[in-house]
């Protein structure tokens, strides 16, 4: 709009507004690595409701007659319902290099001579297996609702095509509960709706390179289904209509007739034989079943900060007093040290443990990026029902979520405006201020329970030592927040020229954003510094483009002094 000016004397407002904010990029807001019942092994999945982590992940599970859930699904129940909106979840098992999908059973053509195709199950393990003969109500007996079995309905040989049904295991021929609808299909690969084409093909491993990991994808058509994949085409009808509009002899006996059938051939069980370690029951040889060793692959796949992003990550059922847990733990630790963008919470002790065994066991570690918090909390297990121990870790990344929700991530997620457990019945101790006091001397954050209140996170320190601003949790995520969407806009100018330009083109979208954090409340002053002064010829020469950014982080209020002045009678207030 054009701009007025004065002719005459008077005053004239001018508004500019200069509120813009870059959108942020899209990332996890959380991380877990864990046991599963079931879903792809070792292959980091976003979820972003808990009705999908259930679809794709399961929730209780058999073990010694009795009915347990994992750490994995009650942390990403509570995660799911403080307001979490993303969750990156890695499946770990016992002996992961033994562990395949399911495949479906014979689908006949017309002829009932042929396999037209066939299926395979994104999830991994024997409890995918649902071959059995039918029983006589059109059940399985190996059915679940963890597995799933196939229908072709609405074979038409005039077009070529036939629809495809994904049913649960569980359900019956009478009552049919289907998950996914496919169709119409076609096995022409030159047409558009051709099956590998409409329902995906690919398949991931993980592999690894000299030491390094990464995902091997195989397949060429993306996978729409939840469930299942294509694995194979045995019989292809290419033009499958003639110039008339006619299909072609050779290839009407090929469209699969109407029929159902189940999935099987998979390998993999991560359930000990007899009753297996859970709640507060975990032990070091077996943490719910899993060796802490078959951890690593997971994490190290992590560390590749341009492939997965998120803010925080948790592995609950690791103890760091546990010995073979300790170097899986550090491990992890040293990673979102090196790459800068991730916080680690984690569990120091075992249940049943005292106060001064943990301010101990926290003397040991010394780490600006990872947090720990004490005593263990009861709660609800939402597969089960029952009331069960937990380790502190798996409730945290909902306290996470609920502070990110109700204020920004460089608020302290603590106290009792953003740091209630409303899901936790009680904590395995009821801490003293003595107890709380040699907690947080040892940068161990205390779960505090206070009457008409509840448990309530009461700390939030990181396990540096040295005392600094990064000693916080809130300023540590504050940097974590900002060093990834600044880094984001500083990787879309490599390979630019080094021109003023250029520099400007990031000031012009870095000034902005730190502006409205501080409008927020997580900067007191900032001042970002990228010219002539720090960009000199010497450092264009070296093809480099630097800058200087200065931060004064908001600090939280943790200790409140009040005084209390009693005065004689008569005076005056004033």
């Amino acid at each position: 709009m054009p701009q007025e000016i004065l002719i005459s004397p008077g005053v004239l407002a001018i508004e500019n507004d200069q509120s813009f904010v870059t959108t942020q990029p899209v990332q996890a807001g959380a991380a877990i690595i864990g046991p599963t019942v079931k879903g792809p092994v070792g292959i980091p999945t976003i979820v972003t409701t808990y009705s999908e982590y259930l679809n794709k992940y399961g929730d209780t599970f058999l073990s010694g007659s009795q009915t347990y859930s994992y750490f994995t699904s009650i942390s990403a129940y509570n995660y799911f319902q403080n307001g979490g909106a993303s969750l990156l979840v890695t499946r770990v098992v016992s002996g992961s290099t033994h562990w395949s999908p399911a495949t479906s059973s014979f689908i006949p053509d017309s002829g009932s001579l042929n396999s037209v195709f066939v299926l395979e199950t994104l999830s991994e393990g024997q409890i995918m297996n649902s071959t059995s003969p039918l029983n006589a109500d059109g059940t399985l007996p190996s059915g679940s609702a963890d597995n799933f079995r196939w229908q072709i309905v609405s074979p038409n040989i005039n077009t070529g095509t036939f629809s495809l049904l994904i049913r649960r295991g569980n359900d019956s021929t009478n009552s049919p509960s289907i998950l996914e609808s496919w169709g119409p299909l076609s096995l022409d690969p030159l047409s558009s709706n051709y099956i590998e084409k409409v329902i995906g093909n690919q398949a991931e491993n993980v592999a690894s390179d000299s030491g390094e990991f990464y995902i091997q994808l195989s397949g060429s058509y993306r996978n729409a289904s939840s469930y299942v994949r294509v694995k194979q085409v045995n019989i292809t009808t290419p033009n499958y209509l003639d110039n008339s509009g006619n299909p072609k002899p050779q290839y009407t006996a090929s469209i699969p007739t109407a029929a159902s059938g189940t999935f099987g051939a998979a390998f993999g069980s991560n359930l000990p034989n007899g009753t297996g370690n859970y709640y507060e029951n975990i032990s070091d040889s077996l943490p719910q079943g899993i060796p802490a060793s078959e951890y690593t692959d997971s994490i190290y796949l992590l560390s590749n900060k341009d492939a997965y992003k998120f803010n925080f990550i948790t592995v609950p059922g690791l103890i760091y007093d546990f010995s073979s847990h300790t170097s899986t733990i550090s491990l992890l630790d040293s990673v979102c040290s090196n790459n800068g963008n991730s916080m680690l919470v984690f569990d120091l002790k075992s249940y049943g443990s005292q106060v001064s065994s943990v301010a101990l066991e926290a003397s040991g570690i010394d780490s600006s990026y990872a947090a720990a918090y004490w005593p263990w909390v009861r709660t609800i297990d939402p597969g089960t029902g029952q009331q069960v121990w937990v380790p502190a870790s798996t409730m945290i990344p909902g306290v996470y979520a609920f502070n990110d929700n109700a204020a920004e991530a460089w608020f302290a997620p603590a106290g009792t405006t953003r740091g209630l457990m409303p899901t936790v019945i009680m904590a395995e101790r009821y801490l003293t201020q003595g107890n709380r006091d040699t907690l947080y001397e040892a940068n161990v954050n205390p779960i505090a329970t206070f009457p008409n209140v509840g448990v309530v996170v009461f700390g939030q320190k990181t396990l540096q030592k040295k005392a600094s601003a990064l000693d916080r949790v809130n300023v540590r995520r504050l940097l974590i927040e900002l060093k990834n969407y600044i880094t984001q806009i500083a990787d879309t100018l490599v390979f630019e020229q080094n021109t003023v330009a250029t520099r400007n083109n990031f000031l012009l979208q870095v000034n902005p954003y730190l502006s409205s954090v501080q409008q927020r409340n997580g900067l007191y002053a900032f001042r970002v510094v990228m010219d002539e002064t720090n960009n000199t010829p010497t450092t264009i020469d070296n093809n480099q483009l630097i800058g200087a950014i200065y931060l004064q982080p908001t600090k939280t209020s943790e200790f409140i002094y009040l005084d209390f002045n009693i005065l004689p009678t008569g005076v005056s207030f004033g």
